[in-house]
């Protein structure tokens, strides 16, 4: 007697097949137009689809209008927050890009009132990063000596600032957000962790107080550097760098014990800068080995529209460092933004980040800034803080803005050892050696990918790193497809 809760099995019916002109425009919708902009202007009369389309754009026309009070107190004590790691991070990251350290403030005052504008994310916190300043200067130093040729060197820095608001830009408007997925995890594990360890060796020069160091970013010749200068090592210089190295990492620890006190790492580079700044002006350091920033211009952003070089001979350095740190840049951004973005549920724009990153490297290589994204350090403190929109970039913009017209004097006796502690400090956690190790149990050839782009970097510099790791690639999808 057959089961009587037995159903007789249903056909699914095949679908029918599609000419390969509909195949091809139906991937080319999904991948280009996964979110269907242009349903939302289905029916709507000419004025409703006039505010639409301003507010896809522009974001910002979106989210304003249900601002509410409650938001811009969390926004206000977050901007607050990052604007005091964003100023001794921007100064520090100057220093490490070979540009003057005001460079680095006001790349942390106009970009990140272009990202509130045209940004997808409520937790990015805007500004310059470790990374993309040692591209500069290991892409650009190499063409033109910073120490020699300072002015052609910074006009260089300018000009691929634009061109990394260029490419940026192009790709958000063409739509090519899905790009920014098919950079291997492994290869930007393996890239990041070395250069963190090339930046770290990088700051022994201010912790050691050197004046003369080497351009170059391998291993070898950056110890090279500082073993033939023994003679030449300040031992004043050192024991602040240890000092003030071990108190930023003992605040970082403590904050991740402690995660309710993670304002304890968002003020202690502050902190440092001025503790280190108040040591100096009363000990009279600076005339005993220690070396300071030194005077630091008053004042907003002036214009750069003039220092921008489209002629030979070094046009062709600018637009290849723009475009490659540009990209690094906006991979990094992005993967950053939607990590934050999972843990309160939302949705960013792959393709309106890289507008809004284009826009702000446009009109800061206008206005004096050298080229920014969404650093992983700066925006964990947004988060942390309890952000809860993309104006808390205002707020960090306006604290910056302060600083720049009124206590740019007071950075005069901070110790560049004290710049280095920072750096170091913040480097440290993108070493990521147990990723590494984990991809070997996982994947052996992403594993290789990783530690090719990782050696590539400590032994090689940054542009054989990326060579290797896009190598790399190329030859698994190669061997995948065939």
């Amino acid at each position: 007697m057959g089961n009587s809760n037995c159903e007789t099995p249903r056909r699914v019916a095949v679908p029918p097949k599609k000419s390969f002109s509909a195949s091809l425009s139906s991937a080319f919708k999904e991948t280009i137009f996964p979110d269907d902009p242009f349903r939302q202007f289905k029916n709507q009369s000419p004025s409703r689809k006039f505010v639409l389309g301003l507010q896809y754009l522009v974001p910002i026309f979106e989210w304003a209008p249900r601002y509410t009070f409650e938001f811009f107190k969390a926004d206000l004590i977050a901007g607050i927050t990052i604007a005091s790691l964003a100023v001794p991070q921007g100064i520090s990251y100057a220093k490490l890009a070979n540009v003057p350290a005001i460079q680095g403030l006001y790349s942390s005052f106009v970009p990140p009132l272009i990202y509130a504008m045209f940004g997808s994310s409520r937790d990015l916190a805007v500004g310059t990063n470790a990374v993309g300043s040692l591209l500069l200067t290991s892409m650009i130093g190499r063409e033109i000596n910073p120490t020699e040729n300072p002015k052609t060197y910074l006009q260089a820095v300018f000009t691929a600032t634009f061109f990394a608001g260029v490419v940026e830009t192009c790709l958000g408007f063409l739509r090519l957000g899905f790009l920014v997925d098919f950079l291997s995890h492994a290869a930007i594990v393996g890239f990041m962790s070395g250069a963190a360890i090339i930046v770290c060796l990088q700051q022994l020069k201010g912790i050691l107080g050197l004046v003369h160091f080497t351009l170059e970013t391998d291993i070898i010749s950056v110890l090279r550097a500082v073993f033939t200068q023994t003679h030449q090592w300040r031992w004043e210089s050192c024991v602040l760098g240890i000092v003030f190295l071990s108190f930023l990492i003992l605040t970082k620890y403590y904050s991740k014990r402690k995660p309710a006190f993670f304002w304890i790492n968002a003020m202690a580079p502050l902190t440092s800068v001025i503790l280190g700044s108040i040591l100096v002006y009363l000990t009279h350091a600076e005339k005993h080995g220690v070396q300071v920033i030194g005077h630091l211009k008053k004042g907003l952003n002036p214009p750069s529209v003039s220092e921008l070089g489209f002629r030979a001979p070094y046009l062709m350095t600018a637009i290849k460092a723009g475009a490659t740190i540009g990209i690094i840049s906006l991979a990094e951004g992005v993967a950053v933004g939607r990590s934050f973005a999972m843990y309160k549920n939302y949705h960013i724009d792959g393709n309106k980040e890289m507008i809004s990153f284009g826009m702000m490297n446009l009109v800061g290589s206008l206005t004096s800034c050298y080229l920014t994204t969404g650093p992983f350090s700066r925006t964990a403190v947004n988060f942390n803080a309890g952000c809860k929109t993309a104006a808390s970039n205002i707020v960090m913009a306006t604290a910056v803005m302060m600083t720049l017209l009124f206590l740019t004097p007071l950075f005069h006796y901070t110790p560049l050892v004290v710049l280095a502690s920072i750096i170091i400090a913040a480097m440290l956690g993108l070493i990521d050696y147990g990723g590494i190790i984990h991809l070997w149990t996982i994947d052996k050839f992403d594993f290789f990918v990783s530690i090719s782009a990782f050696l590539g970097v400590v032994f090689g510099s940054v542009e054989t790193g990326l060579i290797i790791a896009v190598c790399d690639i190329n030859i698994y999808i190669y061997i995948y497809i065939y």
